[in-house]
């Protein structure tokens, strides 16, 4: 079966797109009619008429979808195994206990998050927009949730507001440490380190440029320079070479790094999940009317 040529057929019969994070795997982009970071899909899930929306992603960017499109169906592949390690670190439970240590301080909340903690933060954020968004605020503190290398970076790049992090993290961009940039720069001579923000500070230090995903895209996208070291999720690094042939890039330690989860999706779950209008998401309606004002938010200021 061509499931390229079947799903985009599906796609026209029931007025249906799909959406892709760039951490997905690369086939993917074929069907998909937008591939990008959180903000980006976060816009284009606001802005479609589609009847359907299917979400090559993880758990809470198909959340988010739905919260947006409440009288839509949005549709998760992989609905079992596609979380999120950073989303799970917090809940609302342990939310409350972090709020309660710092009364009457705005919460930002990183998109990593479920519809449940978002229900319960002022504002959201991205890691493209995590600067603009706490200072859009115009408050000296803050409390951010749950990444705290991004809540880190945040307070950094401002300077002049106190960003108090919650103990979360991403398993793969916490990992990679500051001594694996000079190795890879000594094998890779002359290339430009370009770090992920959910990276620690120490590593985040020694690289040459600090950005989301589509952050990164665009610096190599207007950079003369022709190597790159790029410290973040594989699916970044296929597209780069993709999309600029005459460029170099190259792995940390020349060792991809993979998230597990989002490279669950196949051209096959998409084509049988589209077709079965399967697995479906759904949120908690009292819950979505409180997340969407969080989310409204971060759109409103990023527009």
């Amino acid at each position: 079966m061509n499931y390229i040529e079947e799903i985009k057929k599906l796609k026209r019969e029931k007025n249906a797109i799909v959406l892709a994070h760039c951490y997905q795997s690369i086939e993917i982009d074929e069907v998909a009619d937008y591939v990008g970071d959180s903000l980006f899909l976060c816009q284009k899930a606001k802005e479609t008429d589609a009847d359907i929306i299917v979400f090559a992603g993880v758990y809470f960017m198909a959340q988010t979808a739905k919260i947006l499109n409440p009288d839509k169906k949005v549709i998760l592949p992989n609905i079992k195994k596609a979380g999120c390690s950073m989303a799970d670190m917090i809940d609302l439970d342990k939310l409350r206990r972090f709020k309660s240590r710092y009364p009457n301080i705005p919460v930002v909340c990183y998109i990593n998050s479920t519809a449940e903690v978002k229900s319960e933060c002022d504002i959201c954020c991205t890691s493209s927009n995590a600067v603009e968004i706490v200072k859009s605020l115009g408050v000296n503190k803050v409390l951010f949730v749950p990444d705290k290398n991004l809540g880190r970076w945040v307070e950094k790049s401002l300077k002049n507001v106190e960003v108090l992090t919650y103990n979360g993290y991403c398993p793969i961009h916490n990992s990679m440490e500051p001594t694996e940039i000079e190795d890879t720069r000594t094998k890779h001579p002359n290339s430009l380190v370009l770090a992920h923000p959910e990276c620690r500070e120490a590593f985040l230090n020694g690289a040459d440029y600090v950005g989301s995903t589509s952050g990164i895209m665009s610096y190599v996208k207007n950079s003369s320079d022709k190597s790159f070291i790029v410290a973040t999720e594989s699916g970044v690094v296929d597209r780069l070479k993709r999309d600029y042939p005459s460029k170099y890039f190259y792995h940390i330690n020349d060792k991809p790094a993979f998230c597990q989860s989002m490279k669950l999706n196949t051209l096959e779950d998409i084509y049988t999940a589209l077709k079965d209008e399967a697995p479906e998401i759904f949120v908690d309606k009292e819950i979505a009317k409180k997340a969407i004002n969080c989310i409204d938010k971060m759109l409103e200021v990023s527009k």
